[in-house]
């Protein structure tokens, strides 16, 4: 993708043997996979599917239930440019939600409940990130603690009840439009904006995909990285109660047991879909974006067209393991 960073900190190495080398087939496809599959389920849909297109289904529909994966799994590209992973971000978006309804339903502003909601996110964050980069735990089990201890952590916060609210302020991130859009849309284009931002112009973005191409070569290069992967998941925890939020707008109430459940995995196969490599080293914004959408169009594809759900969750694992199969010989 155009918003494509490598990483610039890996040692020169000698010119890999032609032999060796990836067909030019499987960089195309690693490259453009996605947005492929994307173009091939638009125009089914647009032939096949009654009133796809419509502003209803393509944005209020599509787009929209494309959102709250999308904005989360840009945190966890990042993350795994990184070389890591975050599966605590499902737990993470629950507790947000669950704090944030509560504070709002004992009186306080919305404000004051969303600074509560992304500041308890921000906390689980830095809890992953002093894990990892201070304690040299692996991020697959530093993460782990949290998505099993998190959602009990979300049901202790209310009891296990749900928090019935309806304040149109707070529920902006689920509810509210701009400019005829949902806000959903809109907060996922300011935050996929906003990160290709960083990546391409900010030494921090350099520093993300250094560390995940060759950590110890970045750390002899002067990369700080201990503090570049506490941002890093600091970031995608921030994103994901985020997420929280337009859950718990969306349902007016806050439910422990849902909000954000599956989350984790639906971001990790958005960014496999995207062709990032899950070994680390580069990072694309667009790609990302393009997966989420193109898993979402997938699966709602599969339930317009009556495919059992059995049968549907076969075919999106399809999906991911090609795109796993395509970044074989990626690093």
């Amino acid at each position: 993708m155009s918003d494509e960073v490598l990483t610039p900190s890996a040692p020169p190495v000698a010119p890999v043997p032609t032999a060796h080398r990836r067909p030019s087939w499987q960089r195309l496809t690693q490259r453009y996979g996605a947005l492929a599959v994307l173009v091939v389920l638009f125009v089914y849909n647009a032939v096949q599917t009654p009133f796809f297109l419509t502003f209803q289904s393509l944005v209020n529909n599509q787009l929209r239930q494309a959102a709250p994966v999308g904005i989360v799994a840009l945190g966890m590209a990042l993350v795994i440019a990184t070389g890591g992973i975050d599966l605590s971000v499902g737990s993470v978006a629950a507790i947000a939600g669950q704090l944030g309804a509560l504070v709002l339903v004992d009186g306080s502003s919305a404000y004051l409940a969303w600074g509560a909601a992304l500041g308890v996110a921000l906390l689980c964050g830095l809890f992953n990130g002093v894990l990892i980069a201070r304690y040299g735990v692996q991020p697959i089990i530093a993460t782990l603690i949290l998505f099993i201890a998190g959602r009990g952590i979300a049901q202790l916060i209310t009891g296990g009840n749900l928090q019935d609210f309806d304040d149109p302020l707070f529920q902006f991130f689920g509810l509210g439009r701009t400019a005829g859009l949902p806000a959903q849309i809109g907060v996922w284009f300011l935050v996929a904006v906003g990160m290709a931002a960083v990546m391409r112009w900010t030494t921090f973005g350099r520093y993300v995909v250094a560390v995940g191409g060759n950590e110890t070569s970045s750390r002899l290069a002067g990369v700080p990285v201990a503090r570049t992967k506490m941002l890093v998941y600091a970031t995608s925890a921030v994103l994901a109660g985020l997420v929280g939020l337009i859950a718990v707008g969306v349902n007016s109430s806050s439910d422990a047991n849902n909000v954000g459940l599956g989350l984790e995995l639906d971001a990790i196969a958005a960014v496999a879909v995207a062709g990032v490599p899950l070994t680390g080293g580069r990072m694309t914004v667009i790609g990302t974006v393009i997966g989420a959408i193109t898993l979402k169009l997938l699966q709602n594809t599969l339930i317009a067209h009556g495919i059992p759900l059995e049968i549907a969750q076969m075919i999106e694992g399809a999906v991911i393991l090609a795109a796993l199969y395509v970044q074989r010989s990626e690093r």
